[in-house]
């Protein structure tokens, strides 16, 4: 069922193509962004290697409306771009699509200069999950990784992302390192850098089945199909509480159900 059909915070999409201009578009993906409210998980998986082509993760902050323009911060992101600006303009296409422009470093090339681009992105049904048809829970859970402000000038941090929308399921690892400096204000400023990523996406089919599982330690990381305790009971439906699962703190950033 597609969100347009549901009164729902959720958006679940995938891209279509991506044109690094003036070159032509393309697609070399397997691309799913899972959003729900404020918070998002997005996975990008090359179709010519298998691996990951990108994995991103955080806070989708809408700035305005008219024309929708949207920023996402990137607490998790496999490409280390933690302090680039990553905030693109939208608008529909007649096909019912959306187009996405705006400017980012990009990657494949040396230095990853900020390149112009265009992105075309197409809204995906929510795949049908345990819960049974037309229904559904989806939430996006951060680790825990305390007041970093506390901590010492340099220390590392495993930084986990775990997202569900109904029947499909996301999982995003990155070991940081988080150094505590002194800018030239003399105000004290973070910054990040960030080890390969390991990422799992499991998909409902009778059963929750592999998709992905990719990354030194992508088999080791949360899975639907060993359950993650108590999953959708009172403590997952409140933002900001806590939970433990596999031993690791994680907050409750979003929770939504539909029944």
């Amino acid at each position: 069922m597609s969100s347009s059909e549901l009164s729902t915070s959720c958006r679940f999409s995938t891209r279509i193509s991506l044109r690094w201009l003036p070159e032509k578009a393309q697609e070399t993906t397997d691309t799913i962004v899972m959003s729900v409210k404020d918070w998002y998980l997005d996975l990008r998986m090359d179709k010519n290697h298998g691996g990951i082509d990108w994995a991103i993760a955080g806070q989708r902050v809408v700035q305005s409306q008219e024309p929708l323009r949207v920023a996402f911060t990137h607490e998790l992101d496999s490409h280390n771009a933690f302090e680039s600006v990553d905030c693109g303009t939208f608008v529909s296409l007649p096909n019912g699509d959306e187009l996405e422009t705006g400017s980012m470093p990009r990657p494949d090339l040396p230095g990853a200069p900020v390149t112009d681009y265009e992105e075309v992105w197409r809204e995906l049904p929510f795949k049908e999950g345990p819960e049974g048809p037309n229904r559904g829970i989806s939430w996006i859970l951060e680790s825990d990784d305390s007041d970093l402000d506390n901590q010492a000038e340099s220390t590392t941090v495993t930084k986990t992302f775990l997202g569900r929308i109904w029947g499909t399921f996301l999982a995003l690892q990155q070991e940081q390192t988080v150094v505590r400096q002194k800018n030239s204000a003399g105000d004290w400023v973070i910054r990040k850098s960030g080890n390969e990523v390991s990422a799992r996406r499991e998909e409902w089919n009778a059963g929750w089945q592999n998709k992905y599982v990719v990354g030194a330690e992508g088999a080791l990381l949360p899975s639907m199909k060993a359950g993650l305790g108590e999953e959708g009971t009172k403590p997952w439906r409140t933002v900001g509480e806590k939970i433990v699962i596999k031993g690791k703190r994680f907050i409750v950033r979003a929770f939504e159900e539909i029944q």
